[in-house]
């Protein structure tokens, strides 16, 4: 079983389920150690105090907030943990949203909050099944680690799932990041959700969700401890430098797609889409006139 993280208490209206705080997920990355190249010998960070300028031993070292360049306000572990917050020893559930309400960004990394003994039973499958039926997910808010968060509550499975969530002004203005106003035609829009149809699938299953980095990185390690070649890196397609058709990439990109999955691809058509009649002009400038005497739509 994964270690606790903590434990403390649902508080729901007032009802209170004790619970205990495990990860819900594993990290299964390859992991490196910072090394000397000349000896492989490890290389190790050292905390060193500035103005004795020698090593401290981590029984010597605390926390303290810069209130100057020449002060500094030491704050201890058991001061954070007896703040005068109802958070601090419980995740107080604050409301209920359906969960489409709650904009992804907004969430973090996920843990499972198990039953504490058979007293947590009951109202530990009350709060689950309910939130199950409603459809919802419960907000809530909770301390852990010197600072109060927000969380979200939801079902998984027999589970219910606590996600760590940011507050609203954690969350940065993307507007100055948008790409410059264009134009795009029904055409196109309707090529774009030809491809998304052919590429929605039923679940997360499939070699295109495997970790292929990590098995790379695995054959390498695996290659140099027997003294051989590692495996060539592929050659990176040539770029052109000319701009993309887009409706040509999306017909294409549809064909492959259906191929991919087994599907006739070698004569897909892009749903909706009018066919072109061959004129005596060249296509760019055909294309050009058509998109302007269409009805324009925002992207």
């Amino acid at each position: 079983m994964p270690r606790t993280i903590w434990s403390g208490a649902i508080s729901f209206g007032l009802v209170t389920v004790p619970i205990h705080v495990v990860s819900a997920t594993e990290d299964h990355s390859i992991h490196f150690h910072r090394v000397h190249l000349e000896d492989m010998a490890r290389v190790r960070t050292r905390k060193v105090c500035e103005l004795e300028d020698r090593e401290v031993a981590t029984s010597e070292i605390g926390k303290g907030y810069e209130i100057a360049r020449d002060q500094v306000v030491p704050i201890s572990d058991e001061e954070l943990r007896d703040l005068p917050l109802p958070t601090a020893k419980a995740i107080e559930i604050a409301g209920f949203l359906p969960r489409e309400a709650i904009d992804p960004i907004r969430i973090g990394d996920g843990y499972y909050l198990a039953p504490d003994g058979q007293v947590a039973a009951k109202p530990y499958k009350l709060l689950r099944q309910a939130l199950e039926r409603s459809s919802r997910v419960a907000v809530a808010r909770y301390a852990w680690s010197g600072r109060e968060r927000l969380g979200l509550l939801r079902v998984r499975g027999e589970a219910i799932v606590l996600h760590a969530m940011r507050w609203p002004d954690e969350i940065r203005d993307p507007s100055s990041l948008l790409p410059p106003p264009v134009e795009l035609t029904d055409e196109e829009i309707d090529g774009a959700l030809a491809l998304m149809d052919t590429m929605t699938r039923d679940d997360l299953e499939g070699d295109e969700f495997r970790d292929t980095y990590t098995e790379a990185v695995a054959e390498l390690i695996e290659a140099k401890r027997e003294h051989r070649q590692p495996p060539a890196a592929p050659e990176p397609a040539a770029e052109s430098g000319q701009l993309v058709d887009l409706m040509a990439a999306l017909t294409e990109s549809v064909s492959k797609a259906k191929q991919s999955r087994g599907e006739d691809g070698a004569h897909a058509d892009v749903h909706e889409m009018p066919k072109r009649t061959a004129k005596k002009q060249p296509a760019k400038k055909v294309a050009a006139k058509k998109t302007a005497r269409k009805s324009r739509k925002s992207a």
